[in-house]
């Protein structure tokens, strides 16, 4: 976690758009976080996360950020339980007037559900509302998959949800394990009219030999979705520290299989904090596409986010 990248020059000035993040305050009177406020869940992706079983607000994050040149955010529902998902949004408005944070939102909406297009279009009048993250049933391992159980991206329900985000003018943020991502690429074939964002690069947890080339299928597979980006964030092993030398070559081959103007970069703060700093994540990646040209990494820190989520820079 200690591990310094080198000299970044002249892109610690670069405008950030960190396109995912969270906030929540665990003192709010009408919203709930149980995953934060109750017993820990012991099946958690990153392990133990009691340091992060706190509040946190813009200024957490601001002191957080504070050494680069963020201009703008996107807050992604942060599991707010699911009864106070619209009202999650609507909080986030207010943090917004106060605070010039977030500049967009994701909220949440479950796809499956009698009141699926009730609480759309609740979502869809909130003003900072751009897309919805609705996590699809997966299985815990590839060999525990169960195509078309009520839920998942084959369940036709759940199908007919996500058709209704186009009406909506509303994005989707896929967040699946590595072993559904040739699965999620079937569903983005099936609808090309809905704008996809891929979160945290397919989580590349696995780094064996094995592991790599299943995630390289499968994100193959999304990257020849002209619908899709993908966040380059979170990239936390389950049992170790965030090394650059580890995940300078998962950043290049998703910026390689994506192409430059449908990838951005993320913090996924607090979570990541986990696992390392605020400026070890973002000082990491901008030494890593220094060789790029500065309009490529201009894309790759704001405008591709700000593009996607409709954000006025």
């Amino acid at each position: 976690m200690d591990e310094q990248p080198n000299s970044r020059g002249c892109l610690n000035d670069i405008e950030i758009v960190d396109a995912h993040h969270h906030l929540w305050d665990l003192d709010h009177p009408l919203l709930r976080y149980t995953w934060l406020r109750g017993a820990p869940d012991a099946d958690f992706f990153l392990g133990d996360y009691t340091p992060i079983r706190q509040s946190y607000l813009p200024a957490d994050y601001r002191c957080d950020a504070s050494k680069h040149n963020v201009v703008a955010t996107v807050h992604c529902e942060a599991e707010c339980d699911r009864e106070f998902q619209v009202q999650e949004s609507e909080w986030l408005m207010e943090m917004h007037e106060a605070h010039a944070l977030p500049g967009a939102i994701v909220g949440h909406a479950w796809l499956d559900r009698d009141n699926t297009e009730e609480i759309l279009a609740r979502q869809a009048a909130i003003p900072l509302v751009r897309g919805i993250r609705s996590k699809p049933v997966v299985a815990v391992t590839r060999e525990a998959m169960t195509p078309g159980a009520p839920g998942t991206m084959q369940d036709g329900k759940w199908l007919d949800g996500l058709a209704l985000l186009e009406k909506y003018d509303l994005s989707w943020d896929l967040r699946v394990p590595t072993w559904h991502l040739e699965e999620a690429a079937e569903v983005a074939r099936a609808f090309p009219g809905i704008r996809i964002n891929l979160n945290h690069a397919g989580f590349p947890w696995d780094r064996s030999e094995a592991g790599l080339a299943m995630w390289r299928r499968g994100m193959r597979a999304l990257a020849a979705c002209p619908n899709v980006a993908t966040k380059i964030s979170c990239l936390c092993l389950l049992d170790g520290p965030w090394r650059p030398t580890d995940n300078q070559p998962i950043v290049l081959e998703t910026i390689d299989m994506f192409g430059v103007d449908r990838c951005m970069f993320a913090s996924n703060y607090p979570v990541d904090r986990l696992r390392a700093s605020f400026d070890l994540i973002y000082d990491s990646f901008k030494d890593i596409v220094a060789h790029l040209p500065r309009a490529d990494q201009e894309k790759l820190f704001s405008k591709n986010a700000a593009a996607f989520y409709r954000i006025n820079l």
